[in-house]
């Protein structure tokens, strides 16, 4: 009994009460470290210091430093982390003598794949920055965001270091949580990035007001935009068909326009039509997958063929000619070489208005040579230039006042730059299909640039004034909508005249029309006479295959 009650002492050496030394020992270590701790206290003070920062930091132009760097200086600790994006594996098939019997080092390679894969794909759902790098020398040349919110914050982040990226062309954000504001924010640092940045895309993210028209403002640069899977409906469409172009004003640097998977129904689709009337920039345009009928076909279709000009539209032509004319009287000499008289003077200033209009932006050419040549072309050849330029869909008009017979030779007059254009650019003796979208592009904008398309070429009758359409459109998608055989044969029609068209005009004398016309998967049978002749027509006229049959032709004559 006397062992058992020596014991509790024995062991009062590892438990110390309260009163002894050695506790108070422990309390003032505690307090030491307590007054160890105290700077980290002070740590939150000077975080809130830390958003100076971001202004006195100099950007490297090396996107993954600069931005990790930016976030840190902003206080954002769990950043996304900037990778490559990654490339799909060429598939490998595997030779009879390898894949007989696989041994024990290939199952165990299969197995630590099988794990690889599955951490992959947790790894892909992490909110990454993935990036595309030039092949020389490494930089960004893409930027891709996917599957997560981006905030006021890094659209702040993403203003500071884009700007440094020299060779950046495209930023694509898919379902990335936008709002009305954020996108306000995203197409103001637009500008501020290199000039090298013409492809926007931004799918998966509805807006509630459908602001999207403000990416194609007249001073954007964007010349590729996709906005698919956004839901944009009719209304939607109309902020965008007015952004391509209305009486006063037209976009002139889009190139392609991509609304699949969206809600345009057949007023939308009207919308968009009216904004490729007066619309000589746009290329390449994806209706696929909306909500379209037979109406909205209609009208897109009318749009592609010689269509009849408003009367606010007449007007609004009138107009441009007498200004144009007007301001060529007050720039040409009081006299003339060749004695004419004032009316005869002022007839062939409004007759040469569009080629005066290209000469006068042009500043690196001489202003001298041209005027000259034209009234000499004028006066010499009017009646045969007239009868060269009219195509077999365009009735001659006679007994037709000045502002006609001006309209016509304004048509001889339009061509005259694209042809210099042309041949200019293009040194090859080849065909119309040899020529990369690029160069349509680029002879187009200029075009667009250079003369309003209410001054193009006009044809009257029956009172009434009727344009050529719009043949600078070279690819329309319409897959999977809700067209019949009545839009069909609205498309055939079109089809057709812009074939008849393209025959009596050489390659050189600018656009011609479509190119590509998608019409597959709609409410009519793949049978049908009409999409049968539709196909027909546009398989010569498409330069993919007439690239195959060229690439062909060679093969079989060798065998």
């Amino acid at each position: 009994m006397s062992g058992e009650a020596s014991a509790p002492p024995a062991t009062s050496p590892r438990a110390p009460r309260p009163g002894i030394q050695k506790s108070s020992g422990a309390v003032s270590k505690k307090g030491d470290r307590g007054a160890k701790e105290k700077p980290a206290t002070v740590l939150p003070p000077v975080g809130e210091e830390e958003p100076k920062n971001p202004e006195e930091y100099q950007c490297t132009g090396i996107f993954e430093v600069d931005f990790a760097e930016l976030c840190t200086r902003w206080g954002y600790t769990d950043f996304p982390k900037v990778v490559t994006r990654p490339r799909p594996q060429p598939t490998f098939a595997p030779s009879a003598s390898t894949s007989e019997k696989p041994t024990v080092d290939d199952q165990r390679l299969s197995g630590s794949c099988s794990l690889n894969s599955l951490e992959s794909k947790y790894v892909f759902f992490r909110p990454t920055i993935q990036v595309e790098l030039e092949p020389e020398d490494k930089s960004v040349k893409e930027i891709y965001i996917r599957g997560w919110k981006v905030e006021e914050r890094i659209l702040g982040i993403f203003s500071k270091c884009l700007p440094s990226l020299s060779q950046l062309q495209a930023i694509n954000l898919w379902k990335v949580g936008l709002t009305d504001k954020t996108l306000t924010t995203f197409i103001a640092l637009l500008p501020l990035c290199s000039s090298t940045l013409r492809k926007v895309s931004l799918e998966g993210n509805p807006l509630p007001e459908q602001s999207y028209h403000k990416l194609m403002a007249a001073d954007s640069t964007i010349a590729h935009l996709s906005l698919r899977n956004n839901n944009i409906d009719d209304h939607g469409a109309q902020l965008l068909g007015q952004a391509l172009s209305t009486l006063h004003s037209c976009n002139r640097t889009l190139v392609s326009l991509n609304l699949g998977f969206n809600h345009i129904g057949d007023e939308g689709a009207g919308y968009i039509a009216d904004g490729l009337r007066l619309n000589r920039s746009l290329l390449w345009l994806s209706l696929a997958h909306n909500r379209i009928q037979d109406k909205g076909a209609v009208k897109l279709a009318e749009v592609l063929s010689p269509f009849e000009l408003t009367h606010t539209e007449v007007v609004e032509r009138r107009r441009l000619l007498l200004e144009k004319g007007s301001q060529e009287r007050s720039r040409s000499p009081s006299t003339s070489r060749h004695g004419d008289s004032k009316t005869e003077r002022d007839k062939n200033q409004l007759m040469g208005v569009s080629s005066f209009a290209l000469v006068e932006k042009d500043k690196t050419q001489t202003v001298k040579t041209p005027k000259g040549l034209g009234k000499k072309k004028e006066k010499s050849g009017e009646v045969v230039k007239k009868e060269e330029k009219s195509g077999p869909g365009q009735s001659p008009t006679q007994g037709t006042p000045k502002k006609e017979d001006s309209a016509k030779a304004g048509k001889g007059k339009v061509t005259i730059p694209e042809q210099k254009l042309s041949k200019g650019k293009g040194a090859k003796t080849g065909s119309k299909e040899k020529r990369s979208i690029l160069m349509e592009s680029e002879l187009v904008g200029e075009a667009a640039e250079m003369v309003s398309p209410l001054l193009e070429p006009v044809e009257h009758r029956d009172g009434k004034v009727f344009m050529p359409g719009n043949k600078v459109l070279l690819h329309l998608n319409l897959l999977r909508n809700r067209i019949t055989e009545v839009g069909l044969e609205a498309f055939l029609t079109v089809v057709q005249y812009q074939a008849q068209f393209a025959k009596s005009k050489s390659a050189s004398k600018g656009p011609v029309g479509l190119l590509w016309l998608s019409l597959a998967k709609n409410c009519f049978s793949p049978q049908c006479p009409a999409y049968t002749m539709i196909q027909e027509l546009m398989l010569p006229r498409d330069p993919i295959s007439k690239c195959k049959h060229k690439e062909e032709e060679p093969l079989a004559s060798s065998t």
